[in-house]
């Protein structure tokens, strides 16, 4: 499973102002809803629900909130980079600033977990991080987030 497969590059969201990791949810579930074709209120509520089992703040700037929606016909994703970067309650403290969220429908299973898995090891990589970090628009954002399986496929 590859980025590609559940980001649209109108899903990449670049210098997003938020006072607070609640304002951060909430703008993002306003956005992927009006991609995924879901009730906002539903969206924010599954993320919410799932933020309070622990936050999906993994540490060095990133989080990676999700959830499940029955309703859903596939996985859908949306990066934010955050402008400034937000308290999160992250594992190591620190300020979030770049975000993946992941909506899967309730049925997903293992692509659920698989889209996950993508998501984090693409971010686990430091010079990745620091491009997304530097990128001047959406549309480079949005190629840096796909460019990986570019250059295995090479």
């Amino acid at each position: 499973m590859e980025i590609r497969d559940f980001l649209a590059p109108e899903a990449v969201v670049i210098d997003l102002a938020a006072a607070s990791k609640k304002q951060v949810l909430q703008a993002l579930a306003q956005r992927i809803a009006r991609i995924a074709h879901q009730d906002e209120r539903t969206v924010f509520d599954v993320l919410l629900e799932r933020e309070r089992l622990g936050t999906t703040g993994v540490g060095k700037g990133i989080a990676i909130p999700h959830g499940r929606i029955a309703s859903l016909d596939r996985i859908y994703g949306l990066f934010a980079r955050l402008k400034p970067p937000v308290e999160f309650e992250a594992m190591d403290n620190d300020p979030v600033d770049l975000v993946f969220l992941l909506l899967a429908p309730a049925a997903a299973g293992a692509d659920h977990l698989k889209a996950l898995a993508r998501v984090s090891k693409l971010l686990r990589n430091p010079a990745q991080c620091e491009k997304l970090r530097r990128a001047s628009d959406a549309k480079s954002a949005f190629a840096i987030l796909t460019a990986e399986a570019a250059t295995q496929a090479a």
